[in-house]
């Protein structure tokens, strides 16, 4: 796996980017928190420089590969985050590893599997990645994203988004998508979920809207939820500022 980390002294956390994005995503979280925790974030399987791109590509093997990278880097416990994708993985991670688990920070995502609308849409578009490179993704999940004002702000934020898709190699694109598609119901683990649990959601989030992250607290008995205000669905990197701070503040009551 290629990986970023911190190597700080603190806690271990790792976090898990989203589809169809790499490692940088974490950029500005890594910065804010690598001072006072150890940050670890990697390319999961197929994306980024991740050097898998169709063999074996599933959310189970993803959330394994996140197991031997700790075994690695000799870290027993870790907080695992994960936005969007990221989420399915760590939810998986903990049906398949909970005592590697210290808390969880599940970011725009959500627990539910695809229903088959959604299972035939990755199909299509993991053919259309195949066929016709990422543009045409990029086109269609871009306004998705990021809020409206955002977008039509412009300048950084979208630029630097864009920048990361156009750059995900399409086999690796189209295995992380049919992986999305067949992943597990986790639904069921909600409510065996006993570490501390942080739930961020961006509050102009379409993919996977506060209504959803509000339903996974009800169910997460150690849980709490932060909208952050202004951000659609990579709330991590419209408003790294306001999600920052709700992770900072919530690593640091871990130790309290």
């Amino acid at each position: 796996m290629t990986y970023d980390d911190t190597g700080g002294g603190g806690q271990a956390v790792v976090l898990l980017h989203g589809f169809p994005f790499d490692r940088s995503m974490w950029r500005g979280q890594a910065e804010a928190l690598g001072a006072e925790f150890r940050v670890v974030a990697p390319d999961l399987r197929g994306l980024g420089e991740a050097t898998s791109d169709s063999v074996g590509v599933t959310i189970e093997a993803m959330a394994d590969d996140v197991r031997a990278l700790l075994d690695e880097l000799g870290i027993g416990r870790a907080v695992i985050g994960g936005l969007s994708m990221g989420g399915y993985v760590a939810f998986e991670f903990f049906r398949q590893f909970p005592e590697r688990v210290r808390a969880l920070v599940l970011a725009d995502t959500r627990p539910q599997a695809d229903t088959e609308e959604g299972r035939r849409a990755r199909a299509e578009n993991a053919q259309r990645a195949l066929k016709e490179g990422m543009a045409p993704i990029v086109d269609s999940m871009l306004p998705k994203l990021l809020s409206a004002e955002t977008r039509e702000r412009g300048g950084e934020v979208p630029g630097r988004v864009r920048a990361m898709m156009l750059g995900t190699r399409p086999e690796g694109a189209a295995a992380a998508l049919r992986a999305m598609a067949s992943r597990r119901d986790q639904t069921d683990l909600l409510s065996s979920i006993d570490v501390p649990t942080l739930i961020v959601v961006g509050s102009e989030d379409v993919i996977t809207p506060p209504a959803d992250a509000e339903a996974m607290r009800a169910k997460i008995e150690s849980s709490r939820l932060v909208v952050v205000e202004g951000a659609g669905h990579l709330s991590n990197v419209e408003q790294a500022e306001q999600f920052n701070r709700a992770l900072v503040e919530f690593l640091r009551g871990l130790s309290a």
